[in-house]
């Protein structure tokens, strides 16, 4: 199993491929948190990747919030967003000989919103998302001096591009799951919130918002992979029969 390193489109992706000879029948797609950790190297993540024979690609964003908002830091004329859906998925597809629908969907913190936010908006490529520790009030850093303040006009410009805004109406991604340790004061009230707007539209959803171990922490990071990767791939599979 090994982790390697390549560019497309300029940007740099650190991508997994298991060692196993059998062709996967699905890869993940993770958006990292802002700290820029992506899980290259991650044993945790690594080993159930192996374990489950799934590729995974891990694009570098910067800190773009993965949003359709031109980021300078990520670059001058293409959004991370367009990067993620005009890039980096047809390169997951071509690589893998992917059948639609056969990309799971996940990300921590930064990451984890981007990926809810990514699947709100476009279900039809991405049905099987999760969002671990998802800073889902983003919103609550602008005016603090950060790429952020240059992606949008306002505060509430910006609030009204969270993932909550985008949660669509019908037709939403069928398998969307998110967890985030109560300890984590800054971002768990943006979840909580979530799990009550889909709860009352009726939009199909699991979470877990009262496992404890560590807060925003790669130790709550870790713990919750396996729980995540299992949740991914049962919607993958679930997907892939729906294609039959």
């Amino acid at each position: 199993m090994s982790w390697t390193e390549e560019t497309l489109a300029g940007k740099k992706l650190d991508i997994f491929q298991p060692a196993k000879p059998v062709r996967p029948h699905c890869a993940l797609l993770f958006l990292h948190p802002y700290g820029l950790e992506t899980l290259r190297d991650n044993p945790v993540y690594t080993r159930l990747f192996e374990q489950h024979n799934l590729p995974c690609v891990s694009p570098h964003g910067q800190h773009s919030w993965w949003a359709d908002r031109i980021c300078t830091e990520f670059d001058p004329a293409l959004t991370a967003e367009r990067f993620v859906l005009d890039h980096v998925v047809p390169f997951m597809r071509q690589r893998w000989q992917l059948s639609p629908k056969n990309i799971g969907l996940f990300g921590i913190s930064m990451g984890g919103q981007g990926a809810l936010r990514l699947a709100f908006k476009h279900a039809a490529v991405f049905p099987v998302v999760a969002g671990i520790s998802s800073a889902l009030d983003y919103h609550q850093l602008y005016g603090q001096g950060l790429p952020l303040d240059d992606m949008y006009d306002s505060k509430e410009q910006c609030r009204q591009d969270t993932a909550l805004l985008h949660v669509p109406p019908y037709n939403g991604p069928p398998h969307i799951h998110f967890c985030i340790d109560p300890d984590d004061e800054e971002w768990f009230r943006g979840n909580d919130r979530l799990h009550e707007k889909l709860a009352a539209l009726g939009v199909a959803h699991t979470v877990d918002l009262t496992t404890q171990a560590g807060g925003h922490s790669w130790d709550y990071f870790n713990h919750r992979a396996e729980p995540v990767v299992r949740f991914l791939l049962a919607g993958l599979d679930h997907e892939s029969r729906q294609l039959m």
